[in-house]
């Protein structure tokens, strides 16, 4: 997630566009489209690109320059478009979004870790103190959420720098796939190791048994979907552009236009080195790694295309792992740190100070640390009871996944729903509008409803996907974490009222 704080010199066409594609295009998601769907993953994601991203994106942009002189953030917006009941609700399952996230990363960011040493994923056969290797994982987990809260919060954010470099390799990367992936088509003559036989029919039905029925379709749209996250950062852009009434649409437009087609090359070029068939055959993958199999795979197809034997083809791909592992290690580490104290601080900074109790919101060396200390203890009760649920890796790690999905995704219900109240007091004069995209009510309502819809289906999808498939306990998790948090942000707020 990209944040900008130049603000004496103003943002430039193209200058917006890149902070736009850095916060919202991540690498990770193209061999997990690519793993879970094949070729049928690219209309999805353009589909994701019309009816969400980009009504979702000028919806932010109004909000922020509507609100530019506000501090607390999405907070400030849902407040001041419908009420502060509404805000507190919708941004604590903004926040709470950000500890699933949390569980997620602090679980498998030892799958880059051993990449980044071993070139490939040796995290199936870790076992501390004789535990499998998921709940070692979970106990590594606790002590990287402990680790992360103790040193973020003496207030040190020189951590973030180091991992710029990270996020710098990461672009990388899509260079690597692409280029690398150019060159491995060309030396089989133009044939790719994923064949298209059958243009609708390959670019419509996934080649992965899990993925063929129109309920587990359906729910690949969530993923679509989150692959479009991280859009909040923008409003606070609005007030940073040139000419921000015409630069502003355009540039979102044209970097809606350039991720979606950035992916859809990227999930396309994956097809030209990978053929599932035969990776599998030789690797144990799931939703952590898939990313460093595919690209120590693309590492293997270059060496042998380059004449090279194949023990050393075999050695370019451990090293294209590394590569890979230690670009990823170092990104989500950056991002890790920031996003352990930079939603909490939103959340505190924008609600009424009197909603939370003792000592939670108080700030020392501008960091919310207590506030952050009872987060880490949230996170990690949560890492305990998912890791030590007893399901087997594959499943673990796809869970992790799912429920990051949906957690991070339902909170864009909340912005979008406020989004007509919002409308309809700018029309009356009672919020500033410096900035429209939608000139009309009924332009306002339309893009909110398909927003909306649109998630929300998806979300649906997926959660009652698992159940209906005899994973029950996928089920429950996915539902669990926002229904306990949207009840404890009720609580709160409850309570709050009564003082």
């Amino acid at each position: 997630m990209g944040e900008n704080t130049n603000t004496t010199k103003k943002l430039t066409l193209v200058s917006l566009i890149l902070m736009i594609f850095t916060s919202v295009f991540g690498f990770a998601n193209m061999p997990r489209a690519f793993y879970l769907m094949g070729y049928a993953a690219i209309p999805w994601y353009v589909l994701s690109a019309i009816l969400f991203f980009i009504p979702y994106a000028f919806m932010m942009a109004e909000y922020g320059s509507a609100f530019k002189k506000e501090t607390g953030g999405i907070y400030s917006w849902m407040e001041k478009s419908v009420g502060p009941k509404y805000a507190f609700i919708g941004t604590f399952m903004w926040y709470a979004s950000y500890i699933i996230w949390m569980v997620n990363v602090s679980s498998t960011i030892w799958v880059p870790l051993s990449n980044a040493i071993f070139g490939s994923d040796r995290t199936g056969s870790l076992s501390l103190l004789g535990l499998s290797s998921i709940q070692s994982l979970g106990i590594l987990g606790c002590l990287w959420i402990l680790l992360v809260t103790f040193i973020a919060s003496k207030g040190v954010e020189k951590i973030t720098k180091v991992t710029s470099v990270g996020g710098t390799a990461v672009a990388l990367l899509n260079l690597v796939l692409l280029i690398g992936g150019l060159v491995v088509l060309a030396s089989n003559g133009f044939q790719f190791k994923q064949p298209i036989l059958n243009i609708a029919r390959d670019f419509t039905t996934s080649p992965n048994p899990a993925y063929q029925t129109p309920l587990s379709i359906l729910s690949f749209l969530t993923f679509a979907i989150f692959a479009f996250g991280g859009l909040e950062v923008l409003g606070g852009l609005v007030d940073q552009t040139e000419n921000a009434e015409r630069t502003f649409p355009k540039g979102l437009t044209i970097s809606a236009i350039v991720i979606a087609v950035g992916y859809a090359i990227g999930i396309f070029a994956c097809g030209m080195f990978t053929n599932w068939n035969d990776v599998l055959s030789l690797d144990t993958v799931n939703m952590a790694n898939v990313a460093y199999v595919l690209m120590r795979n693309l590492g293997y197809e270059l060496g042998m295309t380059f004449g090279m034997s194949q023990a050393s083809a075999i050695t370019l791909g451990l090293w294209v792992a590394r590569f890979v592992g230690l670009s990823m290690f170092l990104a989500l580490t950056g991002a890790f740190f920031t996003l352990t104290y930079s939603p909490l601080k939103t959340l505190i900074e924008g609600s009424p100070k009197k909603l939370w109790p003792g000592k939670f919101a108080e700030i020392k060396d501008g960091m919310p640390v207590n506030a952050m200390w009872i987060q880490a203890i949230i996170a990690i009760l949560i890492i305990l009871v998912v890791s030590f649920g007893g399901s087997n890796g594959q499943a673990f790690f796809a869970l992790l996944v799912l429920m990051t999905n949906v957690a991070m995704t339902i909170p864009y219900i909340f912005l979008s729903g406020a989004f007509p109240v919002f409308k309809k007091k700018q029309l009356a004069g009672e919020v500033e509008k410096p900035f429209m995209v939608y000139k009309s009510y009924g332009m306002a309502l339309t893009a909110s409803i398909i927003v909306s819809f649109v998630v929300g289906f998806a979300n649906v999808f997926s959660i009652i996907e698992p159940a209906i498939n005899g994973r029950i306990t996928d089920t429950v998790f996915m539902i669990a974490g926002p229904v306990i948090f949207s009840i404890i942000a009720f609580i709160l707020y409850y309570l709050y009222e009564k003082k």
